[in-house]
């Protein structure tokens, strides 16, 4: 199954037009959502949640009956946000780490909304369904208008509390496991506190849902994950099918499809083999003009690449009466068939540079006041590699790229076996790695991180590259690293000031005691350096001294790689992340690799690489 229609059917209307749609348009499956959006009105109770009830085991019946498969997607857990909602069955309410109060979202540790919650999910799931979902509220983060979301009310400090044989005040908890410095031993411990809770909860879902349903979960970025104290793979020991999140809600440029190859990846990495993934095509407001058909399709498309057996596809407005009133949808899914079934790949591994990930990073994270300041982001490297045309995997490799806060994260262990293969470094983790203990064997000396913000006399503007004396801008980097290279070093570029004058060092080469290469960058967010073809020559040549023999691709900006090892074959699919049409140059590759071209809304069509025109937002795929 490949289409997973995520619909909402008004109450009263019937399911036949649905049903027809689906089958006009090849839809294998619908997932049901109820009391969504517009028409929540507070976690379904008493009256309410009877209507829902019958409502959707009517749907359920028709869908069935035309041969649909079904689904079931409640909208609320705890609750994404107030909007002006206020619930009233007793739930205790989330609290945030700044003292609000919640109207409509409930804590993870109320008895009350456990016992809902299960028995919410045990009567629905016995109607029969495929899959029943956890929406991604299933959170502490994230729920407006909390700052920064919930976990801190009085149920949940309470379990805190046992847990450390210490009863903190809220604020005395906030300000210890966000101070500046080596992380207090209270992060870990309401890590765990908030851990356990939501695990808990899982436990009795999936036991209310019994073998009647599927259970799948939603799940949000990775970074804020660890905040929250996610491990993985207990959350994916108790369900059975993952929606990851991976793209924006409505139409973006399209490099920020390296946002997404790179989500899809990284992801991938941490679900067990086996685990059935059906990830969200988003579309939010829920409008037909949200989100245009060829993002949709590309981005159905980067899903399929990466391994998806389903695409849970929001297309619809939640407040629609019947999907004939939209045509063009159709037709999108129609035209679509052919490239997402193209791109179907069950059983494969990818290669390129390693972005390594561990999931607890944000207990080793030196704090700066905010829980905000917890969050590291492991999908800065590959967006900074991706677009120069450099592909990545999930996990270490022989070549590794290690950016900010990330460094905290990776134990000393690893950290060895890092610098002795090749390690691409920005000078925040640079710092971080010097910090550690491994100052050593970087080849640079960091001096000092300098904020943008900060006045100086000495402000940093420009890098020039080496002999040649090209110039690239670092004018807007919200901060760079003030690199000395150590003896044997090689600097590859140089920072300066905006008169001129040497502020520091800018690309620093080095080879290790380890027998290890290291390239470290002032730039301390590298993703976001203007890009040029100056910059992607740095960037692919630093992957090469790193040891990386991978193929890489240019021939236009945003030419963004993913490449795979699907049994004996090789497969480099490279989707076209620019506005203008572009010849991708590929080295590495065979003269005898097939070239198929999926041109966003038509037929995948053989192609020429020496002269192939790769579209807006398509993608070409090579195979050998």
């Amino acid at each position: 199954m490949t289409y997973h229609l995520r619909y909402q059917l008004l109450p009263g209307h019937d399911a036949a037009p649905l049903a027809r749609f689906c089958a006009d348009h090849g839809v294998d499956e619908v997932v049901l959502i109820y009391g969504s959006e517009e028409l929540h009105a507070g976690h379904p109770v008493g009256v309410g949640e009877d209507l829902w009830f019958e409502h959707v085991a009517t749907a359920r019946d028709v869908l069935d009956a035309h041969g649909v498969q079904v689904s079931l997607n409640p909208w609320v857990t705890v609750g994404h946000a107030d909007r002006g909602r206020a619930q009233d069955v007793g739930f205790a309410p989330m609290v945030s780490p700044v003292g609000e109060v919640s109207t409509a979202t409930a804590s993870f540790a109320d008895p009350v909304w456990r016992e809902w919650l299960a028995g919410h999910y045990g009567r629905f799931a016995r109607l029969g369904f495929r899959v029943i979902w956890l929406e991604d509220d299933f959170r502490f983060h994230n729920h407006a208008p909390l700052t920064w979301g919930g976990g801190f009310e009085p149920e949940m400090l309470q379990r805190f509390a046992l847990l450390a044989g210490e009863k903190p005040g809220r604020e005395e908890l906030v300000a210890a496991i966000t101070a500046p410095g080596e992380p207090h031993p209270w992060r870990a411990l309401l890590q765990r506190t908030w851990r356990e809770a939501q695990l808990e909860v899982l436990d009795l879902v999936r036991q209310a849902v019994g073998g009647h349903a599927k259970l799948g979960l939603m799940s949000s970025g990775l970074g804020v994950a660890s905040v929250e104290g996610r491990e993985w793979d207990a959350f994916f020991e108790r369900v059975d099918v993952h929606r990851p999140h991976f793209a924006a809600y409505s139409d973006t440029a399209a490099r920020s499809l390296a946002y997404s190859i790179a989500m899809l990846e990284l992801q991938r990495g941490l679900r067990p083999a086996g685990l059935e993934v059906a990830p969200e095509i988003e579309n939010w407001p829920d409008t037909e003009w949200t989100k245009s058909d060829t993002q949709t399709w590309s981005e159905m498309v980067a899903a399929r690449l990466s391994g998806a057996s389903g695409l849970l596809l929001d297309v619809f407005p939640f407040v629609t009466g019947d999907p004939g009133r939209y045509p063009r949808v159709g037709r999108m899914l129609t035209r679509s068939r052919p490239a997402v079934e193209a791109a179907a790949t069950p059983e494969f591994t990818t290669e390129g540079v390693g972005i390594p990930w561990h999931q607890d990073t944000a207990a080793h994270v030196w704090g700066d006041g905010t829980l905000g300041g917890l969050q590291a982001d492991p999908l800065r490297a590959a967006e900074y590699l991706l677009p120069y045309g450099i592909p990545v995997t999930s996990g270490a490799s022989r070549v590794n790229a290690l950016f900010g806060k990330v460094a905290w994260g990776v134990p000393a262990e690893q950290v060895a076996e890092l610098l002795a293969g090749g390690l691409l470094l920005d000078g925040h983790a640079a710092l971080v790695l010097a910090e550690r203990g491994f100052g050593h064997l970087l080849g640079v000396i960091v001096e000092e991180v300098a904020e943008r913000h900060t006045p100086a006399r000495q402000p940093y503007s420009m890098e020039r590259i080496g002999e040649s004396g090209e110039l690239l801008s670092v004018n807007i980097q919200p901060a760079l690293a003030r690199l000395a290279a150590a003896d044997g070093a090689q600097v590859w570029t140089e920072i300066l000031t905006p008169r001129g004058e040497h502020w520091g060092d800018g690309r620093v080469a080095f080879e290790n005691a380890l027998g290890g290469r290291v390239l470290t960058m002032a730039a301390c967010t590298p993703e976001a350096l203007g890009r040029c073809d100056d910059g992607q020559r740095l960037a692919q040549a630093a992957i090469r001294f790193l040891g990386g023999t991978f193929p890489m691709v240019t021939g236009g900006p945003h030419l963004l790689p993913q490449l795979a090892r699907i049994g004996d074959r090789w497969r480099l699919a490279v989707a076209n992340g620019s506005a203008d049409p572009a010849t991708p140059v590929v080295e590495g590759v065979p003269d005898n690799a097939t070239a198929t071209l999926l041109t966003p809304l038509s037929e995948p069509a053989p192609a020429d690489l020496a002269t192939v025109e790769l579209p807006h937002r398509g993608y070409l795929l090579l195979e050998w």
